[in-house]
């Protein structure tokens, strides 16, 4: 009798915990048991699921761009920036042109295509929709109507679906002269009950960027989240392990590659659930989910987003950072730790360009401004340098006379240090300054689209791509293309021989080890740097006349530091 007592008691009180904490959490805790619907005008409303795939992955048939392009309804897009067209079957923007970046550097070569439609090679594009249960929604396959014949600045479309059950879909889309989208997507409810819709914006791409992402320029996924940038994941990270899901305030996600980006920016104050994702096909998505809107009859629901495709100009990318309040959107473009440095860097030879109107002359100028603020540091090293040449015959006898004697020696020649005054490591200094300046430089022409395809003169047309000009061939005059690792242009001959001469006017070490080392090493260079820009060849071999020149002024005012005497 107690035994059944006490279980009737106990399922008493387990029904009781258990549809009191129901009751509690749905009332006090609902991050605890989020409900599926939500009850409007005593209907319960069915709510999209938070992780709703839009699905919209490029189909596996491959056909012609042109034929594709031509086979769906189009509105054209015309901007000083861009040229393309939206695709009103699906709402989405899948064909773009970068109308001020070329492919290659002859003039009649074709802008850059950035975004293609699906079901064409390379399909990458953007779209703007909803999701939702209970609703009938535009899908992909959806063929919209436009109130106007073309997208232009100041010049907006509105694209709108009516799914004929009571609720029209409407998304305004305006343009920029730059490379911004914004689309202002709105729900109207004409129906006898409340619907519950999701807004999405995303990014489809169906294959890799063709740039290689290395540890010195990030390609592939990229975002800010809660305010922090994420350049955590590539393309092989989604394919070896699967979808990429974040919860932000704000921020931005896309794909980008070297100079190209493709981004979805949601509202900056809204709560949104944002994910990078491997498609059904094998494509990857970028895709921005605000938190659901519920409809009331007779009410329409606004949301606001935008899209990003185009060339991350550094200044562009600064004012819609600081204009449409985008958090740290120039971090799409990954400078590094060094960015407090680099982007000094760039600010400058971009004025420098900007007053010259030309970058090779301008890499020239950069060049002068940095030898002239290290001048007072290289006279020390130069000095340090002529003086530890006066020194060396004095220094051979120590090593001599105390050959066998190691602690000794070292104490002899610290004592001789100090009584000449000279610093061993002195001249260590100006080349560690160099060092960030250098890799500032490499990183600026490496990342910088500002710089891409900008002549200098001569035969160098393009400063950031490596010297075209090899004796090997003849300078083009024979038909045949060395191998990149013997393709040396003459700006990296011209960097092995100033190196050369700047060593030769060095004390040579006493070390034959060291001697013979110093010997090679400028020759070593010489092939190690071909393949760099050649803006950053130009950069240093200029660095080396103006030591030569330094250093020749310095002996010429003191000619007793180029001769060492004989030790006594």
């Amino acid at each position: 009798m107690n035994d059944s007592r006490n279980m009737i008691l106990a399922i008493v009180l387990s029904a009781i915990v258990l549809f009191g904490w129901s009751f509690i959490s749905d009332r006090y805790f609902p991050t605890a048991n989020p409900p599926a619907t939500k009850i409007v005008d005593g209907k319960q409303v069915p709510l999209p699921k938070p992780g709703a795939d839009p699905a919209l992955d490029s189909p596996t048939a491959i056909r012609s761009r042109k034929v594709v392009l031509a086979e769906t309804p189009r509105i054209p897009i015309q901007t000083p920036s861009l040229q393309g067209s939206i695709n009103l079957r699906g709402a989405r923007i899948d064909d773009l042109l970068l109308s001020k970046h070329r492919q290659g550097i002859a003039a009649n070569s074709p802008p850059i295509r950035l975004l293609s439609p699906g079901g064409a090679p390379d399909a990458y594009f953007g779209s703007f929709g909803w999701t939702g249960e209970g609703v009938l929604l535009p899908g992909p396959d959806a063929v919209w109507t436009a109130n106007g014949t073309r997208l232009a600045p100041n010049s907006p479309v509105t694209l709108s679906w009516n799914n004929g059950r009571g609720q029209r879909f409407d998304i305004k889309l305006s343009v920029d002269e730059g490379y911004m989208f914004t689309a202002e997507q709105s729900v109207t409810n004409a129906g006898p009950g409340a619907i519950a819709v999701r807004p999405f914006a995303l990014i489809n791409r169906a294959k890799p960027s063709p740039d290689p992402d290395s540890w010195t320029m990030h390609v592939g996924p990229v975002g800010v989240f809660n305010g922090a940038a994420n350049y955590d994941w590539g393309f092989e990270d989604l394919i070896e392990s699967g979808d990429q899901r974040f919860s932000t305030t704000g921020g931005w996600l896309g794909f980008t590659d070297k100079y190209w980006l493709a981004a979805v920016i949601p509202d900056q104050r809204s709560a949104v659930e944002a994910g990078f994702l491997r498609g059904r096909t094998g494509g990857f998505q970028a895709v921005a989910t605000p938190s659901p809107a519920i409809v009331p009859p007779g009410k329409i629901v606004r949301t606001r987003s935008r899209l990003f495709a185009g060339a991350k100009e550094v200044q562009l990318l600064e004012r819609y950072e600081d204009q449409l309040g985008i958090a740290n959107f120039d971090k799409a473009i990954d400078w590094g730790w060094f960015e407090w440095f680099m982007k000094p860097i760039f600010s400058l030879l971009n004025w420098l360009f900007a007053m010259i109107g030309n970058f090779g002359v301008a890499i020239i100028c950069l060049t002068l401004i940095v030898r002239g603020l290290m001048f007072p540091i290289a006279q020390k090293q130069f000095a340090s340098m002529a003086k530890m040449r006066v020194v060396q015959p004095k220094m051979k006898a120590i090593q001599d006379r105390h050959k066998d004697d190691k602690p000794r020696m070292q104490q002899e020649m610290l004592k001789l240090y100090q009584e000449e005054k000279v610093n061993p490591v002195a001249g260590c200094l100006p080349i560690l300054l160099q060092i960030p300046i250098f890799y500032a430089l490499y990183k600026v022409l490496m990342l910088a689209v500002e710089m891409r395809h900008e002549p200098f003169a001569l035969w160098i047309k393009d400063l950031s791509a490596p010297d075209p000009l090899t004796p090997l061939n003849l300078f083009g005059f024979l038909d045949f293309t060395p191998p990149a690792f013997l393709a040396l242009g003459i700006l990296p001959i011209l960097l092995g021989i100033t190196m050369w001469l700047q060593f030769k006017l060095n004390p040579a070490p006493m070390d034959p080890v060291q001697a013979q080392v110093f010997s090679i090493m400028p020759w070593v260079l010489m092939f190690v740097m071909a393949p760099f820009a050649a803006g950053l060849q130009l950069y240093w071999t200029v660095s080396n006349i103006l030591t030569i020149a330094q250093q020749k002024w310095l002996y010429s005012r003191f000619p007793g530091l180029q001769t060492a005497p004989e030790a006594k």
